[in-house]
């Protein structure tokens, strides 16, 4: 039997790609998933996939810029299983696009979504794992946090501050509490999708169509992290394709 089995995971961003992936494979192993995301019709969706595949889930509307919507996840998770184990903040935004584009408005999204995001997930997480004596926080980064690349200086810029925040928690979260981050490459999920700048969407299109590996192998690196023993803690994991620089 999974290690995963019977642990309550809450997961952001769970509404497709890599947060979708990552909520199938859990609840597979016997993870009691919660889901959150803004498109409520998609997470209900997933819900009844999983419970029609034998597995248990909830879900709620969550917009991760909004910290009310952060402890109303965490809250969920108590109040439907009496617990939370492992928190996976994933939900991201990347409308990338070179600095002269001025579009000031998705450099606010990217750090509202992808730095206050995970900050709100810990302020609501935090105070429960502490009172629990136990705990696991796994966020969702990028490759991006080790290579800055032309029209991405502020998408990676926002991954290499959730990289130092992810090494502070871990630092401060002593013996009972873990701390994993995770740093996908390319990925095929709609991350391309969301420039609105015409020539950098068409070419991350392409370096995602020719070389870009499935979000279920993220959600396996995922299940890698919480599956180990309670005094195992997997700090760092980069999945990148192959055939990625």
């Amino acid at each position: 039997m999974s290690a995963i089995n019977g642990k309550v995971v809450a997961i952001t961003g769970a509404s497709s790609g890599i947060g979708e992936a990552t909520a199938l494979l859990l609840a597979e192993r016997g993870a009691r998933v919660v889901l959150g995301a803004r498109r409520s019709d998609r997470l209900a969706d997933l819900v009844a996939r999983i419970e029609k595949a034998g597995g248990t889930a909830v879900h709620t509307r969550t917009d991760v810029t909004r910290r009310e919507d952060l402890h109303s996840l965490v809250a969920l998770a108590r109040e439907r299983f009496g617990q939370l184990d492992v928190l996976v903040s994933n939900a991201g935004a990347g409308p990338i696009s070179p600095l002269d584009d001025l579009r000031v408005d998705e450099w606010d999204e990217m750090v509202d979504v992808n730095i206050k995001g995970v900050l709100h997930g810990i302020a609501a997480a935090l105070p429960v794992f502490r009172e629990q004596q136990a705990g696991h926080f796994v966020t969702t980064a990028s490759t991006a946090a080790f290579t800055v690349v032309p029209s991405m200086a502020v998408y990676a810029g926002t991954k290499v501050a959730v990289r130092a925040i992810c090494e502070g928690l871990r630092q401060e979260a002593g013996p009972a509490l873990r701390v994993t981050t995770v740093y996908p490459g390319f990925v095929h999920t709609g991350f391309a999708e969301a420039s609105t700048n015409d020539e950098v969407r068409a070419r991350i299109a392409d370096m995602r169509d020719r070389i870009a590996i499935p979000p279920d192998s993220i959600a396996r690196a995922v299940a890698f992290a919480v599956e180990q023993p309670a005094d195992v803690d997997v700090n760092e994991i980069a999945v990148r394709p192959t055939a990625q620089s």
